[in-house]
């Protein structure tokens, strides 16, 4: 659905000005190149902290103690 929609702004946005809908078509694909190493980064971050949270949290886990839900 999503696609959909990207697509027919895209199509409304060819019609009325062609030469920047040929810009944004060359863009976006550059733009994601350029964010993906700032996407790495945030799931080497967010698996470090898993594995500090598992490692602080795993004496508790043992002795069996629960979470309050």
């Amino acid at each position: 659905m999503r696609f959909l929609v990207l697509l027919i702004l895209w199509c409304l946005l060819l019609y009325v000005c062609w030469p920047l809908a040929i810009l944004v078509l060359i863009a976006v694909p550059l733009v994601w190149l350029i964010l993906l190493p700032f996407r790495i980064l945030k799931m080497l971050i967010e698996a470090t902290l898993a594995l500090l949270r598992g490692i602080l949290f795993l004496p508790a886990r043992v002795l069996g103690v629960r979470r309050a839900a």
